[in-house]
């Protein structure tokens, strides 16, 4: 029969108490069913270390009631472990879930300082483009009003009072008669008026 067995020390060091304090809870008949000496070293068998550990944990003086709860420790401890197993992976499942999630948030943060920035590039194209509408609707004005000023200008006053419209379309003819060509231009009189 292979057993874990463990020096009274070793017992406790795990438990966190004192050789002394060990000694004081095991009894003597006890100590006949649990101890066994190698050497200068007594050392403790399986169900030893299970009732030790109980005693220190519960601090139940009754002894009947902890061998009784020693043959369903092993059970129970399993259960534990396999319930703290459990609890450990869901904890680590929600660890990876929360640290996936924050990455995302990360991301999310990231896209909406993007969309931001080419908000703001887009609201000042929009304003350059209605700055630049508004000086051609100007420059547009100003052009009506210089040409509206060139028709005037080329509207020129014959002698009988009506006004002849001179075309660049219809020039003269060169082989005109020698009448029109001695008659001198009046050009000069569109700044005497």
């Amino acid at each position: 029969m292979s057993e874990n067995l463990k020096t009274i020390r070793e017992l406790a060091e795990e438990l966190g108490v004192s050789k002394t304090a060990i000694n004081k809870k095991v009894s003597d008949s006890e100590r006949k069913q649990w101890f066994s000496k190698n050497g200068n070293r007594f050392l403790v068998n399986e169900n030893g270390q299970k009732a030790i550990k109980l005693m220190f944990s519960s601090d139940i003086d009754n002894r009947e009631s902890k061998t009784e709860n020693i043959e369903q420790q092993p059970e129970s401890k399993t259960a534990n472990v396999e319930s703290d197993n459990q609890k450990h992976s869901d904890i680590d499942h929600l660890n990876d879930i929360i640290k996936y999630q924050n990455a995302q948030i990360e991301d999310l943060k990231e896209t909406k300082s993007q969309h931001f920035k080419q908000l703001s590039q887009m609201q000042n194209l929009l304003d350059q483009q209605q700055r630049l509408a508004l000086q051609d609707k100007k420059l547009l004005e100003e052009y009506k009003a210089e040409i509206k000023d060139l028709k005037a200008l080329t509207m020129a006053p014959h002698d009988n009072g009506e006004k002849e419209v001179t075309s660049d379309k219809q020039p003269e003819p060169e082989n005109s008669t020698q009448e029109a060509q001695s008659k001198p231009k009046k050009w000069w009189r569109f700044g005497k008026s």
